[in-house]
């Protein structure tokens, strides 16, 4: 497959105009205006933040995605669908109040916000997956489905589970509705080694689910309540939680690559991220941990996976912050790699996404970065 463009800035600004200005440049540059938006719906795939995140994408970010689609006679919406876990985005009532608490409205985006899979999570399109092998159909948010071109505008960062977040997981896993996310999270659920298990409580403050009890004075998770999502692993500081299946962070790799083909083929699609602070975790916890690394700035391509293979590459080679989640890792011992995502997350297998994305067709990791 022959190299993709990824077209690239950093946020450096003067008088001549500020961020949301430049992120326009950068779009035309890359070749938004060549779509076809003329009467048609476009979604703005995003992440709107879990209450008492601060890292989420500003709102002024996705107006200037919005301005343009409007400029070529679409009709933009922001959107994203439920969680799976039951916080302060699980229904679309409580999900469009988090929004408009950290701004996402139409007096500031210029545009309205849909939840994806409605109300409850369960108003969802089954699509065929083009070349799955994981998945063979996936269960996408209806309204996403029903917009004629999509656009992903991403905040690329660290994750969890699968090490890093960019277009493949804003599109693949935020595009699901809570019946794709089960589908996706289902490899494997965690267990507690109660040898290591300090008691502290702090997986069960963080699981959405109640799975996680202390009768016995270590933590127990209830197979049968969990979802899989993997989020008390991330929440203990002493490694007493793991996951038995050791292929199920790979496998959520794959499935994400499958859901975002899915949602993109046969479709004009864009897709946008910005590498700034970059935390450890996903904006779905209520807070937000220190950057890894500086901001290094905007990139946007046609192609999701040369977009996500190229940030990569642009983390990779950034100088880290000291005073982080890899440094207090250190500090008790670890010893880091050269690897940012690895140190981030140990047990990810994050280049899996790339190479299973492009087995099945989405895109190709060979890119051409063009800086503006």
């Amino acid at each position: 497959m022959e190299a993709a463009e990824v077209f690239f800035t950093d946020f450096r600004t003067n008088k001549d105009g500020g961020l949301p200005e430049k992120l326009k440049k950068l779009c035309r540059k890359a070749g938004i205006g060549s779509i076809d938006m003329n009467g048609k719906f476009a979604a703005i795939k995003m992440h709107f933040g879990e209450d008492g995140n601060l890292s989420f994408l500003r709102p002024e970010y996705a107006r200037a995605v919005a301005d343009l689609v409007r400029e070529a006679g679409g009709k933009p919406f922001l959107t994203d669908c439920n969680t799976l876990y039951p916080r302060s985005r699980k229904n679309a009532i409580d999900h469009l109040d988090v929004a408009a608490r950290h701004g996402f409205l139409p007096i500031t985006t210029g545009c309205q916000v849909i939840i994806g899979d409605g109300l409850k999570g369960n108003d969802e399109v089954d699509v065929p997956v083009r070349n799955g092998e994981f998945c063979k159909v996936a269960h996408i948010g209806r309204a996403i489905m029903d917009a004629d071109v999509f656009i992903s505008l991403s905040h690329f960062k660290g994750h969890e589970e699968v090490g890093f977040g960019g277009a493949i997981k804003n599109i693949g896993m935020g595009c699901g509705s809570r019946a794709g996310k089960m589908d996706q999270h289902n490899s494997g659920k965690p267990m507690v080694n109660a040898d290591d298990c300090r008691n502290c409580k702090l997986c069960a403050k963080e699981c959405g689910s109640d799975a996680i009890s202390y009768g016995s004075g270590k933590a127990f998770i209830d197979q049968d309540l969990c979802k899989g999502c993997g989020r008390c692993i991330a929440a203990c500081n002493f490694d007493a939680i793991y996951n038995p299946n050791a292929s199920a962070n790979e496998d959520l790799d794959c499935k994400m690559a499958e859901y975002a083909q899915a949602v993109c083929d046969g479709r004009p699609c864009f897709h946008i991220s910005l590498i700034v602070d970059v935390s450890p975790w996903c904006d779905c916890h209520a807070y937000n941990d220190a950057p890894l690394i500086p901001n290094i700035g905007m990139a946007a391509s046609f192609d999701p996976v040369a977009l996500d293979q190229a940030c990569c590459d642009l983390c990779l080679k950034a100088t880290r912050f000291a005073d982080t989640q890899i440094g207090d890792r250190i500090k008790k011992g670890y010893q880091p790699t050269k690897d940012l995502w690895r140190d981030s997350t140990p047990a990810s297998v994050w280049d899996m996404t790339f190479i299973h994305a492009e087995k099945i067709g989405l895109g190709t990791r060979q890119y051409v970065l063009k800086t503006l």
